[in-house]
């Protein structure tokens, strides 16, 4: 059986269909990690991006014919 550790707590998992949380052992774990995304611990590198300055920029979308 394959097994991945959870990204959180480094836990072995099994990678099976019915591991819920996969690749994470729990909710909470997942949940953490969530909420490391949510409040920017995790964040993909890159330049920053100004949403209104890129939202006002591109101008209207495409209206198909």
């Amino acid at each position: 059986m394959t097994t991945v550790r959870c990204p959180n707590c480094g836990k072995e998992v099994p990678w099976t269909p019915d591991q819920k949380w996969r690749p994470f052992c729990c909710e909470r774990c997942k949940l953490i990690d969530l909420g490391a995304w949510a409040d920017e611990s995790h964040r993909i590198p890159g330049d920053p991006v100004d949403p209104w300055e890129q939202a006002n920029s591109e101008g209207p979308p495409d209206k198909p014919n």
